[in-house]
């Protein structure tokens, strides 16, 4: 019973120092005390203290280090909010290496090994954690391809038989496969930032020889004879990081989508037209912006506009507005219509919050982790 009381008083000894929490930081609604359980991420416990998840390392007053290797956060810790000051205070109750369930009448510890709480949900994005996603214009060039597929199929998916030229046997028996997609523009200067490497699906090597053969085991789109195949990557992707404000100043458009379509939405992937040469790095949270002095106006007041006919025409089509009398009641009245220059003087509206986990020379991808409105292709990315 003795052993029972002193495991007790020490799991219940702070393990990290309480620190002093900004009160306009906190929601109105904030617990006293929440208890780490299974599933949880740091942006979600940050979520229940804080207005805003990403304001967690000025709460803890976390440093460079700290932020990019935090202090692990465990199933069965408490975070501990304490209001008895002048100023509330944040604190971290730690078990002992474990989260401890009371079984009448003993008690078990479970181990918890790898179980630490992570920044966001694995699910999410660690697909897309060992794929290129960003390549030059000649980058899959030399690199194996799919000669033919089984019985000459335009297309196939997993469990489908395809058959390899030029691949090593030094690289391991599983690949992945990609497709070169569409160029990242950059809006504002046209400059094309890299080229978009679509995910197709996974493979495994049945036998190697002149053209060997594969089976494909994972399918997320079609893949036909020319698609393109590297090693998947063997190392762990890591999630020890601390979702933060960028400490210089970010200013950039999202110009693609994952998947090209033109809007998505929470636990979207987007790409960015900013990368770590512009200080970008993983964990950095941005605000988007719609911003209504770009040039979205023609694709949002136009009624029709893009590419038409069953060749993809680039020709614009042709719009004849006609004036629609309603019963010719002057209730009706025609407004002045809005002009491009007009939008222009029009402010940003903020709708969302990004968070970076991958980055690469000039461009990044991120996660939406908020959004009110669907998130569109060259809308605005900002310090939060």
């Amino acid at each position: 019973m003795r052993k029972t009381i002193i495991s007790l008083i020490l799991l219940m000894t702070p393990l990290v120092p309480a620190l002093a929490a900004d009160a306009g930081a906190l929601k109105d609604d904030a617990p006293d005390r929440y208890t780490v359980v299974r599933g949880d991420t740091l942006w979600s416990i940050s979520g229940r203290f804080l207005k805003d998840p990403w304001k967690w390392p000025e709460i803890w007053k976390m440093n460079q280090e700290q932020i990019k290797n935090p202090h692990r956060i465990y199933p069965g810790d408490v975070v501990v909010l304490d209001r008895s000051g002048q100023q509330a205070q944040l604190r971290l109750v730690q078990s002992q290496g474990g989260s401890i369930v009371k079984l009448s009448p003993r008690t078990r510890v479970e181990p918890l090994k790898d179980a630490a709480v992570p920044a966001i949900p694995p699910s999410a994005i660690g697909p897309f954690l060992s794929r290129p996603l960003v390549v030059g214009q000649t980058e899959l060039d030399n690199t194996p391809s799919i000669l033919a597929t089984e019985e000459n199929r335009v297309a196939i998916g997993a469990g489908s038989i395809a058959y390899v030229e030029r691949l090593p046997t030094d690289q391991g028996d599983v690949w992945q496969v990609f497709r070169r997609g569409d160029a990242l523009v950059d809006p504002e200067t046209n400059e094309t930032l890299g080229y978009q490497a679509t995910y197709l699906g996974e493979a495994r090597v049945l036998k190697y020889g002149a053209q060997s053969t594969i089976q494909i085991t994972k399918s997320s789109q079609e893949i036909s004879a020319g698609d393109r195949l590297l090693p998947a990557a063997r190392e762990r992707p890591t999630f020890s990081y601390v979702p933060h404000a960028p400490a210089k100043s970010v200013r950039g458009r999202i110009v693609s989508t994952y998947g090209n379509l033109g809007e998505t939405g929470p636990a979207g992937i987007v790409a960015l037209s900013r990368g770590s040469n512009d200080g970008l790095e993983v964990g950095h949270v941005l605000a988007i912006h719609r911003s209504q002095s770009t040039s979205r106006y023609e694709t949002r007041t136009s009624p029709l506009f893009g590419r038409q006919g069953p060749s993809g025409s680039d020709s614009p089509r042709v719009y004849y507005a006609e004036q629609v009398s309603t019963r010719d009641s002057p209730l009706y009245e025609q407004g002045q219509p809005i002009s491009e220059k007009d939008i222009a003087t029009l402010p940003d509206e903020r709708y969302g919050l990004v968070l970076v986990f991958r980055t690469f020379d000039r461009a990044a991808f991120g996660l939406v982790m908020q959004a009110s409105r669907p998130v569109a292709v060259n809308d605005l990315v900002t310090n939060p």
